[in-house]
């Protein structure tokens, strides 16, 4: 055997000259060598060169270094025998599996995910660099959480054919908390309130969930921020952190955090001025001004003062005003005097609205609630409203704008709207619990959002000893492009309350179909009518209130007496078929329908019983909300609730259509319906017949939950009800006289969380007036889960 030794790995890698040289020779065949897991017809595609060819030494550096490129093979040679070419290999291991031990901060298979993008993963060749990169990725990823302790110990493990096992064996440790904050150079404020101001804490009864307890170098970035918004508001212009120190103790279980501040005087402003392109009158500039000569200097009111100028040549169509605040200062008076230079720029118009993000919704449901225009004028106030209606639909956890210019033009702009998607299917589940039903069921399944379309369809259904609903709903809120909104409800009530002792005993049980049209007349304003045919049998008993066994008797009871002086007087079963029309107005302009912290909620609805039913009854009920915003965080809401029942034509108002107060919805801490007018049974129990006029009001104060940072899911109240209903005396019939003096005050603590598998509500709610027959319910909740 005559074989030559062609150039090798030197060659492929330096293009060095041969070891020896070669006569160029016809090739009459290629035999390949070395291979196990790479088909013979892979190396002979890579190869320059076919049978039939002249082979030469430039030609042979060349298929060298193509089989190299590959990344196949670790060393490759080419040798000739007898004109014959003889390509010796060795293949680099190909990844039999990837194994993950003591895993548990991530998830395995989406590890495997992350390697597999970066070239690591199983069947691919092995790289030892790949896999000292994903182990220092891994480490990286472990520190993110807070877990400096961790170690990982990667194993390469050879099997056969050819082929190698990885194992990355991981002792996690524990997280390192932030054992103290140290905040050096606090001098006029306390260094517990500058603490408070930051995101990152120590460990407190809330950080399992928040991970606030855990550093981050992002929130510390956010947290110097923080720091220096609240000494600049405040008027400390001179304000410096002058350096941050962040130790971790040498378990790596505790860090400390020291930082080291300067801050400097307070100054008060001398003056304000404006200059530029002033194409508005000075005048409404210095009414926008927000920063004023004699006060205390505040970063944050001469922000609003920018802010509040450029937003008002926003609605004028300048999307691009600059509007700049150059101070003048005074160290030596610690005075600060500040020009304001104002340039509008060109005046541009919208050339396209995009929306983004909608995963699951349509692009009309965002777009109809549109109120700027394509080809229209640059309207900020339109583009900032447009937002909040979108915000307001509920379907959106974000909703962001943005206008960027068209390239190529000075006048034009495009509005970027981006939302992320929330779950708006709901399976709710409430529960409460009272002396009388003991255990109240309620659930209901609703789709906000059904199929993208914005339409909403609700199945509920209620279940306790007292009764059974079973109501299905549709409403299209966008019947027209105008904005006018059908719906249709079903339902079947059963209300049984003898088995309670809260409501007067009777029995109903109504079926009924219902058509609802909504007309936008205004911006924030909507008019309501509807239409609904009820059927409602009645059944009342023995001990059931005179004021219900005359109803009986009036709507011609199916059995029992109509004589009073007999013990089944009233008593037995009538049927009434009514016609009930509605109308209502609404207006809405709350910030957020989920978070809402400020705006106003106002609501007037009226329903009349009108022929050919036999009922002939009117109530109305009117209903005022509103927010008022504390800084960032802090919202006052104050509600109240008035209805009014009338019977016309000699004929009473339903005692089922009375209006009850108590409970979750009105007065908490005493049980549901329990408040007003008390009717004692046969037995001598007292129960509810509720009134013909109601009056509730509500104050609650919400604030984040201590220990949430700026976690908007979790929102603690406090709460003060009041409420009562007056209605008739249940025998002789007589009407009660209003008096403020008969309400029920109630006080107590709230809770509600956005929970990842759910709304959840508390309330634990403390009577202050409380009469000897009032009967409490202190602790309500509430929980549920989205889909």
């Amino acid at each position: 055997m005559n074989r030559k030794l062609l150039p090798g790995l030197i060659m492929a890698l330096f293009a060095a000259a041969p070891a020896f040289a070669f006569d160029p020779f016809v090739v009459k065949d290629i035999r390949v060598e070395g291979i196990q897991r790479t088909e013979a017809g892979t190396v002979f595609n890579y190869l320059p060169v076919r049978v039939g060819d002249r082979f030469d030494e430039a030609q042979a550096a060349e298929a060298i270094r193509a089989l190299f490129a590959t990344g196949f093979f670790s060393d490759v040679r080419i040798e000739a025998e007898n004109d014959v070419i003889v390509v010796v290999v060795d293949e680099r291991p190909a990844i039999a599996q990837i194994d993950f031990v003591g895993v548990k901060e991530f998830d395995k298979e989406a590890l495997k995910k992350g390697l597999r993008e970066v070239g690591l993963a199983e069947s691919r060749i092995f790289d030892r660099a790949l896999l000292e990169r994903a182990e220092q990725e891994l480490k990286r990823q472990y520190l993110s959480r807070g877990k400096y302790s961790a170690t990982i110990t990667t194993t390469v493990t050879p099997l056969e054919r050819n082929r190698v096992g990885i194992n990355f064996a991981v002792d996690e440790g524990d997280v390192a908390k932030i054992h103290e904050i140290r905040i050096i150079g606090a001098k006029a404020f306390d260094e517990d309130d500058l603490i408070a101001q930051m995101q990152l804490t120590t460990p407190g009864w809330l950080t399992w969930y928040t991970k606030n307890d855990q550093y981050s170098r992002q929130k510390l970035s956010a947290d110097l921020e923080t720091l220096r918004s609240f000494y600049l508001n405040r008027g400390y212009l001179d304000f410096n952190i002058d350096s941050t120190q962040v130790s971790i103790t040498p378990d790596k279980k505790d860090i400390y955090i020291t930082l080291n501040i300067t801050e400097g005087e307070k100054y008060s402003v001398t003056g304000v001025r404006f200059t530029g392109d002033l194409i508005l009158p000075e005048s409404e500039y210095l009414a926008m001004a927000k920063i004023k000569p004699g006060e205390t200097f505040s970063r944050e009111r001469l922000t609003e003062t920018t802010k509040a100028i450029t937003d008002r040549l926003g609605n004028e169509g300048y999307a691009f005003a600059n509007v700049n605040a150059a101070p003048e200062v005074d160290k030596d008076k610690r005075e600060v005097a500040f020009t304001i230079f104002v340039d509008p720029g060109r005046r541009v118009y919208v050339r396209r609205i995009n929306v983004g993000g909608n995963t699951k919704s349509r692009d009309e449901v965002v777009r109809r609630e549109m109120r700027q225009m394509e080809g229209a004028w640059y309207d900020a106030a339109a583009i900032n409203r447009s937002r909040t209606r979108v915000d307001r639909l509920g379907f959106f956890d974000e909703v962001n704008v943005e206008t960027p210019a068209v390239p190529g033009t000075t006048d034009q702009v495009d509005v970027n709207f981006t939302v992320k998607e929330r779950p708006t299917g709901n399976l709710m589940l409430g529960a409460g619990f009272s002396s009388s039903d003991k255990v109240v069921l309620s659930a209901s399944v609703s789709q906000q959002n059904l199929f993208g379309s914005g339409n909403a369809l609700t199945l509920g259904l209620n279940t306790s000893r007292s009764g059974r609903t079973l109501a299905l709903s549709f409403t299209n809120p966008y019947y027209t492009v105008d904005g006018v909104s059908l719906g249709w409800d079903l339902y079947h009530r059963t209300y049984d309350p003898t088995e309670s002792y809260t409501v007067s005993p009777y029995k109903t049980v109504s079926t009924g179909a219902g058509l609802r049209l909504g007309y936008p007349i205004a911006e924030d304003d909507q008019i309501n009518f509807g239409l609904t045919v009820d059927r409602t049998r009645v059944t009342t008993f023995t001990d059931s209130p005179l004021r219900y066994k005359e109803f009986c008797v009036d709507f011609g009871c199916s059995s029992g007496s109509s004589n009073p002086s007999d013990a089944n007087y009233g008593v037995g079963d009538v049927t009434v078929n009514s016609l009930l029309l509605s109308a209502g107005w609404a207006r809405d302009t709350r910030d957020s329908a989920i978070y809402p912290r400020k705006g106003v909620y106002q609501r007037v609805y009226g329903e009349a019983a009108i022929p050919p039913g036999k009922l002939k009854y009117a109530k109305i009920n009117y209903q005022y909300q509103h927010w008022f915003p504390f800084g960032r965080d802090y919202a006052l809401m104050l509600n109240g609730d008035v209805g009014w029942a009338k019977g016309f034509a000699d004929k009473p108002v339903p005692f089922y259509k009375n209006f009850y107060v108590g409970g979750i919805g009105s007065v908490r801490g005493y049980e549901q319906s329990s408040i007003g007018v008390k009717f004692r049974d046969t037995d001598g129990d007292l129960t509810s017949t509720g009134g013909t006029r109601k009056l509730v009001g509500n104050a609650e104060f919400y604030f984040p939950l201590p220990g949430s940072g700026t976690d908007r899911s979790f929102r603690v109240s406090a709460f003060m009800d009041a409420g009562y209903v007056w209605g008739n005396d249940p025998e002789t019939g007589k009407e009660e006289k209003i008096s403020l003096s008969d309400l029920r005050y109630s006080t107590g603590l709230a809770f509600s969380w956005s929970s990842p598998v759910g709304p959840l509500k508390f309330s634990l709610g403390f009577p202050l007036k409380k009469e000897k027959d009032d009967k409490t319910q202190r602790f309500q909740f509430q929980l549920g889960s989205v889909f």
